[in-house]
């Protein structure tokens, strides 16, 4: 089980104002590995970003519910190859909208090689539906786990409430208990609005790249716990019509962000 806890400071807007935003994670599931090296898995997660805009006038939603279920399965190829597949299907809604009228759905894939002790590296890519158009989101990512030195890993991995593929996390272990990351990623989230707001039965869509400093303290192999603080970059807020068509496109300003994450395996 994991949870996630993340509040993000006020940020001014271009199109006037300020806001603030909550964003809370729950996850369950499991993950059962083969004695052939398969591994298979389900995953269930839910979410909610609660936003909190200064302007009445410049209010485009306000509380975003995120329910996830992922199945990823792991392959051995043979040799020192892995192919990891996860389908996933998502709803993003604003509250008060029918969780169906959010349904989007794809898949994250990628083949990794083992080319040494250190170093697990291999291409993928993410095909996601998008909400408002039909078109499907396609991106290209790349799977490495690299043991730079003694303590020091780089490594990509999607993370708790995660929107897109991999970020990069650099780690340095200290000792069993307590260790460290920077970390970077790309975050897009679309949903789709209630009929009451600035753009009725419309999609709305919030980017950013956040980069955070992370410290991880693992007491036991079942449980750890993660505290961050970092800034949210290049963020950016759009609405569009249930048609389809464009009528804001704000940016805002770089934003604060702090939070609490945890895990527990049974």
């Amino acid at each position: 089980m994991d949870g996630l806890a993340v509040y993000q400071g006020n940020s001014d807007l271009s199109g006037g104002g300020e806001f603030s935003a909550n964003r809370a994670f729950l996850r369950a599931g499991g993950l059962y590995r083969f004695e052939n090296g398969t591994s298979a898995g389900l995953f269930v997660s839910y979410g909610q970003f609660s936003y909190d805009f200064s302007s009445g006038g410049n209010q485009p939603w306000s509380d975003i519910r995120d329910i996830r279920i992922s199945a990823p399965m792991r392959f051995q190829l043979g040799g020192n190859a892995d192919l990891f597949v996860s389908p996933q299907v998502r709803w993003d809604y604003e509250q008060g909208v029918s969780a169906s009228d959010g349904r989007t759905y794809g898949v994250f894939a990628g083949v990794s090689w083992q080319v040494n002790q250190s170093l697990r590296i291999g291409p993928a890519f993410g095909a996601f539906s998008e909400l408002g158009n039909s078109e499907t989101e396609v991106f290209p990512a790349l799977l490495v786990d690299w043991d730079i030195a003694d303590q020091w890993n780089l490594s990509t991995g999607t993370g708790l409430g995660a929107t897109q593929g991999p970020g990069v996390s650099l780690r340095y272990k200290h000792n069993d208990q307590f260790s460290f990351s920077l970390a970077a990623r790309s975050e897009r989230v679309r949903f789709r609005l209630d009929n009451a707001g600035l753009a009725p039965g419309g999609v709305g869509e919030d980017s950013s790249i956040p980069i955070v400093f992370s410290v991880d303290y693992t007491p036991n192999p079942g449980v750890s716990l993660n505290a961050f603080v970092g800034a949210e970059l290049n963020g950016q807020l759009s609405l569009e019509s249930a048609a389809g068509t464009e009528i804001s496109n704000q940016s805002y300003s770089t934003a604060p962000i702090a939070g609490l994450a945890m895990r527990v395996r049974f």
